[in-house]
């Protein structure tokens, strides 16, 4: 019989310190979020006043996304060795002064030098903090709870990302995308260095060097390859030869690993079923959410003929919706497990989001229908992400905590760079070049009911394949994860 997991009882409730641990932590969590998409808007403006060329614009983009999924796995695994809390405050540290150098960059050089740098900070920050939450909460309701809050403003974050840019693009300069971090960062840095207790493996074994060397460089050139895509198409051997690249150097990491006496990732819990199954569903979620925004915003940007803001406002919706589906995923995952809220999630997502294709059918425009199926679509989101967090970090001893949570930030890092390249190829190969507003409404609903239907399947995958550890026992977080 199938495992599910059981919420702790009801009258469990945070500490005074547990609550400012969870404020510090998620506040964290947040600005990274709106970090990752906070640029977007801005994009234009800088190319302009640094003198970034239509080619070499991406970069400012790539360079974070490289060095956030490149090393988050590695990083994961330092804070379990090192410290979590030790890392976590210098990544704070690095990413205030990243922010401080880009926000006063002159040349295109130093802005991309200070995007390297906030994204070896997200490596550093995002396990290292789910790794700190997950260790100040046991398993049951209370972190299913942060978890939910987690989920909720890691959307909420990456939605309002882009107004912020916005507005703060449009009333002051496109410098405070940048420096709005540095008294944000300034104030999160000091209340984590007294309210955060620190937390770390039992034992400090020797760092696997030739895993942590192959997996940063095969996950680098994942990224390089995936990020690609856009600018040459997948039959470029700019495209093809990193991905080759990157499925060797995986390759190796895994050989690597099993000989290992003190691997990097054990793959014993690489093969857990519940870590698997669970990264699965967040990649599933997260890359297609990430490129159903991407289609939307043609849609309503070049057929509707609605203003960046106004389209930052349409996404409002979508983050209402991520906020209240954090906010109700500890009460939804209560009824029916977490096996059931992650496969409702992505049926959720999947089916608003397929809903949409008859966008394309309409003889008029239906923005409401449009904010409907955003809203109810974030909520399903969130409800995804909160249980494939719970589903992918539980049945994991806590000294192991920091590589659990290492492997679901690399899966969301990687999700977000392989989402839009992938949708914006489907989207082209089924129409062609996107000029007029005719193209661009053919292309952007068929790569919507595409996003959908892959949704689906992860739904589908995942009712038949994943099985939860149960969390009834005080000491189930000692045990470890089933296997497929």
């Amino acid at each position: 019989m199938l495992a599910t997991m059981t919420a702790a009882p009801a009258d469990i409730r945070m500490t005074g310190r547990q609550k400012a641990t969870l404020v510090v932590l998620l506040g964290a969590q947040a600005m990274f979020a709106i970090d990752f998409s906070i640029l977007t808007v801005a994009l234009p403006v800088i190319g302009r006043d640094l003198g970034f060329g239509i080619d070499s614009l991406q970069w400012v983009v790539t360079s974070f996304a490289l060095a956030a999924a490149g090393l988050t796995l590695l990083c994961g695994r330092i804070s379990d060795l090192l410290g979590r809390k030790r890392l976590f405050l210098a990544g704070m540290a690095l990413l205030t002064i990243s922010s401080l150098i880009g926000g006063l960059a002159q040349t295109p050089a130093i802005l991309l030098a200070a995007r390297i740098a906030q994204g070896v900070a997200t490596a550093m920050v995002i396990p290292s903090g789910m790794a700190l939450l997950t260790t100040s909460f046991p398993e049951g309701a209370l972190r299913n709870k942060a978890l939910g809050l987690n989920g909720a403003l890691l959307s909420l974050g990456f939605a309002s990302g882009a107004v912020l840019g916005g507005v703060l693009t449009d009333l002051l300069s496109w410098r405070w995308t940048f420096l709005i971090n540095v008294p944000a960062g300034a104030i999160l840095l000091t209340a984590a260095w007294f309210l955060i207790r620190e937390s770390r493996a039992p034992q400090r074994p020797a760092l696997d060097v030739p895993g942590a060397i192959t997996v940063t460089l095969g996950l680098l050139a994942l990224v390089f390859g995936v990020t690609s895509v856009e600018r040459h198409g997948w039959s470029s051997p700019a495209t093809w030869g990193p991905l080759l690249a990157a499925a060797a150097l995986l390759a190796a990491f895994y050989r690597i690993e099993l000989r290992a006496p003190q691997p990097l990732a054990p793959l014993r819990i690489l093969r857990a079923n519940t870590v698997k199954w669970g990264n699965f569903a967040g990649l599933i979620t997260f890359a297609m959410e990430s490129g159903l925004s991407f289609l939307l915003t043609l849609y309503l940007q070049q057929v509707l003929g609605l203003t960046p803001f106004q389209t930052g406002l349409m996404f409002g919706f979508l983050g209402l919706g991520a906020f209240l589906g954090g906010t109700f995923a500890a009460h939804v995952i209560a009824r029916t497990g977490t096996r059931g809220a992650l496969v409702f999630g992505l049926a959720l997502q999947a089916l608003t989001t397929g809903a949409m294709y008859w966008l394309g059918q309409a003889t008029t425009p239906n923005i409401l229908f449009v904010l409907a199926a955003t809203f109810l679509g974030g909520f399903g989101h969130v409800l995804a992400i909160v249980a494939y967090t719970i589903t992918a970090t539980s049945g994991v001893a806590d000294h192991e905590q920091g590589l659990a949570t290492g492997l679901t930030s690399m899966t969301q890092q990687i999700a977000f760079s392989l989402g839009i390249p992938i949708m914006s190829t489907v989207a082209l190969a089924h129409s062609g070049p996107m000029h007029g507003s005719t193209k661009v409404l053919e292309a952007t609903t068929f790569g919507i009911a595409v996003n959908g239907a892959v949704v689906l399947l992860g739904a589908a995958l995942v009712l038949a394949f994943l099985r939860p550890v149960a969390t009834t026992g005080p000491t189930a977080a000692q045990t470890p994860a089933t296997t497929a």
